[in-house]
């Protein structure tokens, strides 16, 4: 092991273990983050501020029952992504391995459009503005961000690339060599991170009241933060490296980009003359 390297901690997977259930810090992560992103959209809603005369168009109520379509849009798309995305002809081979969902993998592009669409189908059934209810959703994902990279990094998954850096971890089965800990990194950029921005973007400059431009700016946040984080990932070995030197996850994030900015653009100019007046 070579002197700067710094020793994987010995954390257990799983937290507790009642007789056949098993707790894993990875579902917990997951459970957690809902909940704490439940909570932070609700106060968003809850707080007239950041929505001017206007008033928000939806209520507390609303987050609360969709916080169940939210779940199945994560789990569901987060599962599809995977299977499509990155491991498709192992499923076709064995297509019972899509439900163990225990095993892991989960893509978050494949939970990202999941939640999307759980979305747009919950607003229109309540008659809410979509992108206002995207707009809401998007920072309170954050918190699940934040903690579904931690949980990898304790699963030792979604190491990053042979380093000499003095930070590198030496992560189990893989060959004794120090490598960047870009679960953390992920962590700090896209959860830590993202949600700064988008709380200066909600509450400094009121960019509620500028349908879709908070949307925009998550979605472009996410496509920068996860490419910078991939020249630092070990690129998933079932996949290697696509054309041109990039990554599974830089190629669906470039997309994500491109879509975030005309999405800010977009909502600035069609943003109402009130909400221009407070820029």
């Amino acid at each position: 092991m070579p002197v700067l390297a710094l020793p994987f901690p010995t954390i257990d997977p799983i937290l507790f273990e009642i007789g056949p259930f098993a707790l894993r810090w990875y579902a917990l992560a997951y459970i957690a983050g809902i909940f704490l992103g439940w909570w932070y959209a609700k106060r968003l809603v809850a707080n007239p501020r950041l929505w001017g005369p206007a008033a928000s168009p939806m209520k507390p109520a609303d987050i609360d029952d969709f916080v169940v379509w939210a779940t199945l849009g994560i789990i569901l798309g987060g599962r599809i992504g995977y299977v499509l995305f990155y491991d498709l002809p192992r499923f076709v081979d064995d297509p019972m391995a899509i439900f163990a969902l225990w095993q892991g993998g989960m893509s978050f592009h494949g939970g990202f459009l999941g939640t999307v669409l759980a979305m747009v189908l919950f607003a229109r059934r309540r008659g809410i503005p979509t992108w206002s209810l995207i707009d809401v959703i998007s920072p309170s994902v954050t918190f699940g961000l934040l903690l579904g990279r931690l949980a990898n990094f304790v699963n030792g998954e979604l190491f990053g690339r042979v380093t000499d850096v003095p930070w590198a971890f030496v992560f189990p089965d893989t060959g004794g060599l120090p490598r960047h800990p870009s679960q953390l990194y992920e962590a700090g950029l896209q959860g830590l991170g993202l949600f700064v921005m988008l709380r200066i973007l909600t509450h400094r400059y009121l960019k509620l009241r500028s349908p879709g431009f908070v949307a925009g700016a998550f979605t472009a946040g996410y496509g920068v933060a996860r490419t910078v984080v991939e020249f630092f990932r070990e690129p998933d070995f079932h996949i290697g490296y696509l054309a041109g030197g990039l990554t599974m996850g830089m190629a669906l994030s470039v997309p994500m980009i491109v879509a975030g900015v005309a999405l800010m653009i977009w909502a600035s100019r069609h943003a109402p003359a009130a909400a221009r007046a407070t820029e």
